[in-house]
């Protein structure tokens, strides 16, 4: 393979139309995978993945037109381009068009490496102690499924306006499942470089949960008072931040939306929460600029290359931001905001999980949710599975599992009706682990959690 700056000069030198953008994503990707108290896989893999961005600008609008390519074969970069340049020409007026950023305004946030560096890879040994200490737990009494992964993606961007941006973003996880006589629990944890992971820790947690299931209660469906840990937690608030969208709450098409526009400076809870995005949060940093392959209501590719700074979701228990690209925030006269790839919520006490347990006298304490689906964008309602492990409280202790719930929330009503946030950890999302993994939250005590019915799943 050529350099990937090579690729980017190569197609900006044969753009014939107004504008382009190259993107070339480098990746390293190894992974490990174990079943029935095994080791059945492990590989690694290397790939790379090119976007040309082609903007026709005219009288009648501006048109984009973007084509993605895999091949590593020089020559084919003209035709990858030519392809882009024809697909911008049939395309529709683009909504969001904006001059490209000039060299000159970006680069101020600190986190781009230099621009001539080489890829950085990954390898299976990354995996070495990992798999040391699963070795162990094998001989145990547990019987353990579980996949770990480690992918180091190495991205450069170019425009024709003089922009060179180049970020590595290393990116980890592991989950394990184990199962006892019948009982299924879940850990899991994100990771940037193995070194902080300790499986045996993560054991002697399943160990724990397992053992709560000696005993099992069978509860109807209700409204309970429920603990959300921290991982539960991200599940439902990153789904929060992707709908945090300015435009649509602007044409009142979301839960962001009220009576001649936003819920922006709106009482969510009297805890002093804060939720938001920083791309320099200490072990969760991401890039800290505008990566985009296409445009959306919450980012643009004309923005490509923009530095991203702290964003604030919520601030102090309200609502204190929504996402808009430039052209958004130009259109509705609002301060410009891009999503964030990591997720914080601070604000809460000092209290760990297991003391807020202990506070308990009768309720939930949830593991992981599942299966999350939007029912209304109106209300963000959502519904969703518990999954691996609901426990029953009683005057602080664990006295048993309980079966599985499907429950319907809003994450919005959630934060309305929150009694208690306990210390912010880094935790990994159940459900969106594959898209988001750079999350910190504390646990959550819920009032009245909606159990709408019960769930056989396990």
């Amino acid at each position: 393979m050529i350099a990937p700056q090579l690729v980017i000069e190569r197609a900006l030198a044969c753009a014939s139309v107004d504008d382009t953008i190259v993107i070339v994503t480098d990746s390293s990707d190894a992974t490990l995978r174990w079943a029935g108290n095994s080791m059945t896989t492990n590989g690694i893999a290397t790939s790379r993945r090119w976007e040309v961005i082609s903007i026709v600008r005219g009288a009648d609008g501006t048109r984009v037109g973007t084509v993605s390519s895999t091949s590593v074969d020089p020559d084919d970069i003209e035709a990858v381009v030519r392809a882009s340049e024809s697909a911008a020409r049939s395309a529709e007026t683009a909504e969001d068009a904006m001059p490209l950023l000039p060299s000159d305004s970006v680069g101020a946030a600190s986190g781009s490496e230099n621009w001539d560096r080489s890829a950085t890879h990954t390898s299976i040994d990354v995996f070495g102690s990992l798999a040391t200490e699963l070795n162990v737990g094998f001989d145990g009494e547990d019987t353990l499924y579980g996949f770990a992964q480690h992918t180091v993606d190495n991205v450069w961007l170019g425009t024709s306006t003089g922009v060179r941006r180049t970020f590595t973003q290393p990116t980890g996880s592991v989950e394990i499942n184990g199962k006892r006589s019948g009982a299924s629990a879940w850990v899991g944890t994100g990771t940037t470089d193995f070194q902080d992971v300790s499986a045996r820790a993560m054991l002697v947690e399943l160990s724990t949960r397992l053992g709560w299931a000696r005993n099992t209660v069978e509860l109807p469906a209700g409204r309970y008072q429920t603990l959300l840990p921290p991982s539960a937690v991200a599940d439902l608030m990153i789904y929060l931040m992707w709908t945090m969208e300015g435009r649509g709450a602007q044409e009142g098409r979301t839960a962001l939306s009220r009576a001649g526009g936003t819920r922006v400076g709106e009482k969510l809870t009297d805890l002093p929460l804060t939720l938001y995005s920083d791309p320099l949060a200490s072990g969760l940093e991401y890039a800290p600029f505008v990566v985009a392959g296409s445009s959306s209501d919450s980012v643009s590719v004309f923005d490509n290359g923009m530095d991203i700074e702290r964003v604030d979701w919520v601030r102090d228990g309200s609502v204190a931001a929504l996402s808009y690209p430039r052209a958004a925030a130009q259109k509705f006269a609002a301060p410009v905001a891009v999503p964030g790839n990591n997720l914080v919520m601070t604000g809460g006490t000092d209290t760990r999980l297991d003391e807020m347990v202990a506070a308990t006298e009768r309720g939930l304490l949830l593991t992981t949710l599942w299966y999350i689906r939007e029912v209304d964008p109106t209300s963000l309602l959502l519904t969703g599975l518990t999954r691996d492990g609901v426990y029953a409280i009683e005057n602080g202790r664990i006295t048993g599992a309980v079966n599985n719930f499907r429950f319907n929330e809003s994450p919005l009503d959630l934060l309305r009706r929150v009694t208690e946030a306990g210390a912010t950890e880094a935790t990994l999302p159940r459900e969106w682990k594959d898209w988001f993994t750079r999350t910190a939250m504390p646990p959550l005590r819920i009032p009245d959690l909606h159990m709408s019915s019960v769930s056989a799943a396990q």
